[in-house]
Order: C-alpha cells, then structure tokens, then sequence
C-alpha cells in the first residue's frame, strides 16, 4: 500500500471510533484497543477489524500504532507504562506512532526522544473539525515530525482528512492545536460577555449576533455557535467544556515553559477552569455562556 498495511487504534471514542472506520474502509488493517475492552470488540465487529486488549499484541501486528487518548499523559501510559512498557517492547524497530490527541508540546517532544531510544518514530497529529468531519474524513489535521516521518505517515492521516498542514518539527501539531483551541475558546469568552453587557443595556442578543456576523467582531463562535447553541439552549456542539478547558490550559502552560508571557491567555485559562469546576467538565462547553452569566 504506502509501506504502512497494519494500523493499531488505541482509544476507540467518540472521534476514535470514525477515524479508525475510514482508515478500516480505506484498505488498512485495523487492530483496535481500547482501556473499556467493549468498545474495541464493538468496533471490530462493525467494521471488519480485529480486537485486542493486548498491548503486545498490538505491537506486534502493527507497522503503526495511532492513539486517540484524553491527553498525553495516557498517551505516554499506553506506549511506555502499561503492562511493563509492552507495547514499545514489542513495536518492531522502523515503526511509526501518530499521537493524534491534544497533548502537551514539550511532553511530546520528551515522549518523542523515550521512542527513538526504541527505534519508534513518533509524529503528532491533533485534529480539528470535531465527530461530523471525523465521520466523513474531511478532519484538519496539524502534523509535527521530522520530514522524513510525517512523507511516510501523510497517506495514513490522508484518509481521516481533507486539510493537512505540516507545521514543523516534533510537538508543533499539538502547539498548533493547543493555540487554535485557546483563539477559539477567547472568542466564545468575549462573544459571551458582549451579549451579557448588550443584554443588560437593552439590546436583543440575536439582533447582536447578526450585526457582529457582518462586521468586525465576527468569529467562529458567534458565526455557529452563540445563536445555533447558546441563545437556542440546545446547548450541543459536541465538544466537552473539560476539553476545551484542557486546550486553553495547554497554550497556557507552553507560554510560561518557553517564557513567553501570555497574560490574555492566563486570565481565558482562569474563566474556563472555573466554569469547568463549577458545571463539570463533561457539560458541553457552550454551556459556559450559561455560567458566565450567572455569575
């Protein structure tokens, strides 16, 4: 095929489970695994793949091993910690890994060194575009590796996107990701506060939506979230508060390791940890908007 014949998946959710079908539906052999052994074997039996909640088994069937985890701390316990660090052990030398979760940069990049010391080589490859577009395989996706790395994985990631953007070296996908997440969840905090100030003075916050919708205060958020999620009370983009909470601390905490002073983003990181620990991580994170105005 591309070198690349046998995939292990390892983290069958919500994104999970699409991404690993339209690279099942794409040609490739699909190993998948997951900590719930349930939703492995659910998932095999679908899409005419295998299961195992074997580690070393799934190093040992796989040319590459893709992880779709909640972030790189269980990335790392997948491929170094579990079961005695059974699946590097048993990945053969020349392998590849995708870590393709929103992850710590600077954890990447120390992750990425451990694997060399096995002759694993790790490329980073969050995602963008949520469970809609990981179903129909039009994710962007943000790759960080070094060249040769990312030429070889490009038509693995090229079946779960239509957008892929090489961003630079190791740990520049999950920067890319992180930093994209903390532009978004600034937008959705100010567009919030916006309509809350409108609101109090007497505007009507649809008829604000739809002024800033064709003007300069347009944004992703007040163009398909606010009036779609917030001022309906549907309340269902799909993406968890915990989430996005996640990203924002991530851009966050890379600014203050590269000493790069971000005060915006630390007071966006303050407003989405307490709405996170005052509603729950789980709730969907327009719901924020709801907190906020609370407050």
């Amino acid at each position: 095929m591309d070198g690349i014949a046998r995939i292990g998946f390892i983290g069958m959710g919500n994104m999970g489970v699409p991404m690993a079908a339209n690279l099942a539906r794409g040609g490739y052999a699909v190993t998948a695994h997951d900590i719930a052994a349930g939703r492995a074997e659910s998932f095999a039996s679908a899409h005419n793949a295998r299961a195992t909640a074997s580690l070393a088994a799934l190093g040992q069937g796989s040319d590459l091993v893709i992880t779709m985890l909640p972030s790189g701390r269980e990335v790392r316990q997948a491929l170094l910690e579990a079961d005695g660090g059974a699946l590097a052990r048993n990945l053969t030398p020349g392998a590849y890994v995708i870590d393709m979760s929103s992850a710590d940069p600077v954890g990447t990049r120390r992750l990425g060194a451990e694997l060399a010391a096995h002759k694993i080589e790790l490329v980073d490859a969050p995602v963008s575009g949520g469970v809609p577009r990981a179903k129909d395989g039009t994710l962007a996706i943000m790759i960080g590796g070094n060249t040769e790395a990312v030429r070889a994985v490009k038509p693995v990631l090229a079946k779960m996107g239509s957008k892929l953007f090489e961003v630079g070296g190791l740990g520049c996908g999950h920067a890319m990701k992180a930093l994209n997440n903390f532009l978004a969840g600034t937008s959705f905090a100010a567009a919030s506060e916006a309509l809350r100030v409108g609101r109090t003075f007497g505007l009507d916050p649809a008829v604000m939506i739809d002024v800033i919708n064709v003007s300069t205060g347009r944004s992703f958020p007040t163009d398909l979230v606010i009036k779609q999620h917030v001022l309906s009370g549907t309340f269902a983009t799909g993406f968890a508060l915990g989430l996005l909470a996640k990203d924002v601390r991530i851009a966050a905490d890379l600014a203050s390791q590269i000493g790069t002073d971000a005060p915006i983003g630390r007071m966006i990181c303050d407003l989405w940890a307490q709405a996170r620990d005052s509603i729950g991580p789980e709730q969907d994170h327009s719901r924020a908007a709801e907190y906020w105005d609370r407050k």
